[in-house]
């Protein structure tokens, strides 16, 4: 498939996306409206690029031999679960509480071997946490980077396994979805995840049930860098720094695609904001 077929592809699937969720409400973390009524919600600010899986042949396969589909994902119990509070949320949350100049930095789509080690590096050398939303297709290839990132001190979360868009998901599909990459996490590092997100920003009632019923809470994104659509490492750096304020959580990717620029960007936006007096943080619960 040439690029123009993939751009195309991904504006349908974001129209899809559109259709199925609506606008975004904003809302503070800690702060968000919580519900049990029944019925659509809305998803987050912007959709989400497709990642890895977001073809109809990648999104309808899930793992078919591994350790961890031999009992029923319906059975799969996060050790040590620890359910979000209920009632279940409506929303999910768009920024995290900043009396300081605090910002969260997100990576959704990976681990990627190509891209994912030099993000963690940067991290690294800056002395800051991240948080890292995986699909279970790349994360059961990768349990090494899983590992790094835990050993960081980042934080891991739930991006679903073949990163569909949920919402057209039967709520057994949304469980196997989620479930199965909790447990892949779980497996690699010790722990399940805490946090999840929709891809495309797409969500709905049943995603919030499921995902509280596996111990997790929705996080979507407040600043989204559209780097999924390779616009060139001086508009991604642009646009973070533009957008950068308080509560701010930054939406960029360490897969699905050529994240080079994504990487060359961080390097060059993440000591800018530092030396600007914000500082990253990840939301622990």
């Amino acid at each position: 498939m040439d690029k123009d077929q993939l751009l195309r592809g991904r504006r349908s699937v974001l129209r899809l996306a559109a259709c199925l969720g609506g606008a975004a409400v904003v809302g503070g973390l800690f702060a968000t409206e919580r519900t049990t009524a029944p019925g659509r919600t809305a998803p987050s600010p912007a959709p989400a690029p497709p990642g890895r899986g977001a073809s109809p042949r990648t999104a309808a396969r899930l793992p078919q031999a591994s350790s961890y589909r031999l009992r029923p994902m319906t059975a799969y119990v996060p050790t040590g679960l620890r359910r979000a509070a209920p009632p279940v949320r409506s929303r999910p949350f768009l920024r995290v509480p900043a009396k300081d100049r605090t910002m969260v930095l997100t990576f959704d789509d990976g681990p990627d071997p190509r891209y994912t080690p030099a993000i963690l590096a940067t991290l690294r050398e800056h002395g800051v946490q991240a948080m890292f939303f995986v699909c279970g297709e790349m994360a059961t290839q990768h349990p090494d980077l899983l590992r790094k990132m835990a050993d960081d001190g980042h934080v891991i979360g739930n991006h679903t396994w073949s990163h569909p868009l949920v919402p057209g998901l039967a709520p057994s599909r949304i469980r196997d979805e989620l479930g199965s990459t909790s447990e892949v996490v779980e497996q690699a590092v010790g722990a399940a995840p805490l946090w999840y997100r929709a891809p495309y920003g797409a969500w709905n009632r049943h995603s919030f049930e499921i995902g509280a019923e596996l111990g997790m809470e929705p996080l979507a994104w407040t600043l989204d860098t559209l780097d999924w659509t390779e616009p060139g490492t001086r508009t991604i750096i642009r646009r973070v720094l533009e957008g950068a304020a308080p509560g701010v959580v930054v939406l960029s990717h360490d897969a699905g695609g050529n994240r080079s620029q994504s990487v060359a960007a961080l390097r060059r936006y993440l000591p800018e904001l530092l030396d600007d007096g914000y500082r990253m943080t990840v939301p622990r619960r």
